[in-house]
């Protein structure tokens, strides 16, 4: 019982920095996968964690431990919501190319989040889900949330970096690399439909007697179709390069407690 009472606050910081990452993180977040499947996997590598790195400086349950709480759960929701960010760029590319295509008035309930999401980027939303997992990805995540211990152990300053503005700074830029490369992700597909508005709008000068919004919207629906289906081949590397990309940010985001 004394080792139970020693150990057990210990444990549940750690359960709720795993538990909140879980919360937000790609994949893990679903809507589809079960609540109960996210308590237990959140205990068993709470468990695995806590006794790899939280045996050694026992916590006591005094007057401050809410503020440890909070701390705790700042740094899962911080460091799932980088990971999350990244996944967010083809759902963003997704948008751009439905509107240029047409298909931005058919939006379709993403199961993954709940809410409303363009077709395009939830194709490729799910296509990336599968890539993810065919490379271990999810792997990486469980690894980055239990050695985030080494680097921001249960004494960290998250409120000092919160107040100093490291982290505002660090999700401001992660979010600005996110959408540059959602845009360079659809920037082929919006040259194609910008081209394609150049070339009705010359027709439509050439031969008024065309109704160019009768055979507009046909054309570029078949052109852009047929662009997703060249450029389909070449997203293997390029979500490949997107999950490279969020590790580094992972670490990136790791670094800013070593500073």
């Amino acid at each position: 019982m004394a080792w139970f009472v020693q150990y057990l606050p210990g444990f549940l910081l750690f359960f709720c920095r795993i538990t909140s990452f879980f919360v937000v993180a790609p994949i893990f977040s679903g809507r589809n996968v079960p609540a109960q499947f996210k308590i237990g996997i959140s205990v068993f590598v709470a468990f695995i964690a806590f006794v790899g790195a939280g045996t050694q400086s026992p916590v006591a349950m005094d007057s401050m431990y809410v503020l440890l709480i909070i701390r705790e759960i700042l740094v899962g929701l911080c460091l799932g919501f980088v990971a999350y960010m990244f996944f967010t760029i083809v759902q963003i590319a997704g948008s751009f190319i439905d509107i240029q295509i047409g298909f931005g008035i058919a939006n379709v309930i993403d199961p993954m989040t709940g809410t409303q999401s363009p077709v395009i980027g939830n194709l490729k939303f799910m296509v990336a889900s599968m890539l993810f997992l065919s490379l271990n990805g999810h792997h990486y995540l469980l690894e980055a949330i239990m050695r985030s211990y080494e680097w921001i152990p249960l004494n960290n300053e998250t409120f000092a970096k919160f107040y100093g503005g490291q982290i505002s700074d660090f999700m401001v830029k992660s979010f600005s690399s996110v959408f540059a490369l959602s845009f360079q992700m659809a920037a082929p597909l919006i040259v194609a439909m910008f081209l394609t508005d150049v070339g009705l709008g010359l027709l439509a000068r050439v031969a008024p007697q065309f109704n160019i919004f009768v055979i507009g919207l046909p054309v570029k629906l078949l052109l852009g179709l047929i662009m997703l289906v060249l450029l389909f081949p070449g997203y293997e590397s390029l979500f490949s390069n997107i999950f490279a990309k969020m590790m580094e940010s992972i670490k990136s985001y790791f670094g800013l407690f070593q500073t």
